[in-house]
């Protein structure tokens, strides 16, 4: 399953909300501090705005009967940062994957079962193994940095459900977060 690619530009109907979270994550990236703390910073700023009505206009809380829906919420013009809103209706998933930079991502309507998974080196081959299965409620966050960033994102529930993702890179440039996508691994792995 592949995402709706982001359209260029910075999104129409933006929001007061918004514009708040934008400008704070604008003031952390520009500490230029390692991935792993700005991403925990970000996700701290984030918070304290999911689940609160008028974050998201309207249109970007619309899903696809096929996949799930990336909108473009912002782009910084130095391209340090992306903020996009993820639409999931019930079943849908993404594959297992990485990402292209830290990432950070929160519940903001729903919920989202998250499949954390390691790369392990015990034998002629590295595996790819599951070690962490998580239910993500509204105002949850995951603040992830390559490497050790790899997992498989789901809409477990019955309702459509919506999350925020901050990525240290433009997203709509590049086409997506995605770095590389795994093959499952077996079942009991």
């Amino acid at each position: 399953m592949t995402a709706t690619p982001a359209s260029a530009g910075t999104a129409a109907g933006s929001t007061p909300l918004l514009d708040s979270v934008t400008g704070a994550v604008r003031e952390i990236v520009g500490r230029r501090l390692h991935p792993q703390p700005t991403a925990e910073l970000v996700g701290a700023a984030l918070r304290g705005h999911l689940g609160a009505p008028g974050l998201l206009a309207a249109p970007h809380c619309e899903g696809h009967p096929d996949r799930y829906r990336q909108h473009l919420l912002h782009r910084e013009p130095d391209g340090t940062f992306s903020i996009v809103a993820l639409v999931w209706l019930p079943g849908q998933r993404t594959p297992i994957h990485d990402h292209v930079s830290w990432c950070v991502a929160g519940v903001h309507q729903g919920q989202e079962s998250e499949q954390r998974y390691r790369v392990v080196s015990d034998g002629p081959t590295p595996r790819l193994v599951l070690f962490e299965e998580v239910l993500n409620p509204v105002g949850a966050i995951s603040a992830i940095a390559p490497p050790g960033d790899i997992h498989r994102v789901r809409n477990a529930g019955a309702a459509k459900a919506i999350s925020i993702h901050v990525y240290g890179a433009d997203v709509a440039a590049l086409g997506s977060s995605i770095r590389r996508t795994y093959p499952a691994p077996p079942e009991g792995t």
